[in-house]
């Protein structure tokens, strides 16, 4: 998908803004590491220029219609979005000259629906409701689609060319940076195609490792990959963009080994003491694919490379997450100082 970069003394030197997507940095998340005698990795996906992991998938979703003829010069690229894979659509859009639509339910964090404005994108809310209802979000982007003169639906929930584009990317970068030595892969699920593309690759180079969903409360993956059916209503979370209700076709036929639910308030947890001490700002699927990894360690023994996906900054989340207020009225107030929240994982 990205041609072969020279490096220069600076660093990389790229013929343009999309071929800046991809080859983030893998970070030891060294306390965890050390307090549970495994590697435990985590891919700095908030280093994409956009801000996410969801770069990946916007790119390969724009560069296969573009492709395939059904994305044409001029187009305008609709989406149905908790925020991050709009930010990416639109970033390329913009550097390969088209126009966003972008429909999000009315629950996503205002710093993403002024950021995608900001961006030029021409945001549209909805109130929030099930996969089930035509007025979901994802069903509305749908609809606004086919009404717009030459539009194209991205449809990254059940676009392939999502999952592609870590089965190209993702997977491939986490099998050089671990020098092979990679012993469990850790994702939550939005579309899917982060743990499938990354997971069909790795398991196609080496079939013992571990392909893991953090699921949190809420969402119906973990009752997926764990009974096998999707029947299931346990609460709710507070993460954005992670949390699915179905079985989407970047889904489809996937290996799992093992899936965690993780509460929100240990995801707070983490994500307070990335924070304090490995010094970095993130958003809760961040803290979510964390514990996910954690849980690895703790269950399957010492000296394992665990990799996962830090997805976004906090920067997107400074009204929730670092909101005292909205913490306490969530009760979720973090209170470890320490590491003494790992006995709850």
């Amino acid at each position: 998908m990205q041609p072969e970069l020279s490096v220069s003394p600076l660093g990389f030197r790229t013929p343009g803004f999309c071929e800046t997507i991809g080859r983030t940095p893998l970070i030891r998340l060294n306390a965890l590491s050390d307090a549970t005698g495994s590697e435990i990795y985590g891919k700095a996906e908030f280093m994409n220029p956009g801000g996410s992991v969801k770069d990946r998938a916007a790119l390969g979703i724009v560069l296969e219609a573009e492709r395939s003829g059904a994305l044409t010069p001029g187009g305008t690229i609709i989406e149905g979005t908790a925020g991050n894979t709009g930010i990416g659509l639109a970033l390329v859009g913009n550097a390969r000259g088209y126009h966003c639509i972008i429909v999000v339910p009315e629950t996503v964090s205002q710093e993403k629906i002024e950021g995608l404005r900001a961006m030029g994108a021409e945001v549209r809310t909805v109130p929030e409701a099930p996969y089930s209802d035509p007025n979901n979000y994802i069903r509305v982007s749908e609809r606004v689609a086919a009404e717009t003169s030459n539009g194209f639906w991205a449809n990254q929930f059940d676009n392939l060319a999502n999952r592609r584009a870590h089965y190209q990317t993702t997977g491939p970068e986490i099998w050089e940076q671990t020098d092979h030595r990679v012993s469990a892969f850790v994702a939550s699920i939005g579309t899917g195609g982060t743990l499938a593309g990354a997971g069909i690759f790795l398991k196609e180079r080496d079939p013992r490792i571990k392909v893991v969903c953090a699921d949190p409360y809420g969402a119906a993956m973990w009752s997926w990959f764990t009974y096998g059916h999707t029947e299931i209503s346990d609460g709710e979370s507070v993460a954005e963009g992670i949390g699915q209700s179905r079985v989407t076709k970047n889904l489809e036929g996937i290996e799992v080994d093992r899936a965690y639910r993780i509460p929100d308030a240990l995801g707070i947890e983490i994500v307070y003491h990335l924070l304090r001490h490995e010094g970095l700002f993130l958003g809760m699927s961040s803290a979510i694919n964390v514990c996910g990894a954690v849980k690895v360690a703790k269950e399957y023994g010492p000296g394992q490379v665990i990799t996962t996906i830090l997805c976004d900054s906090g920067a997107r989340y400074l009204s929730r997450l670092f909101n005292a207020e909205w913490l306490r009225a969530k009760n979720l107030e973090p209170k470890a100082r320490g590491l003494e929240f790992l006995d709850r994982l």
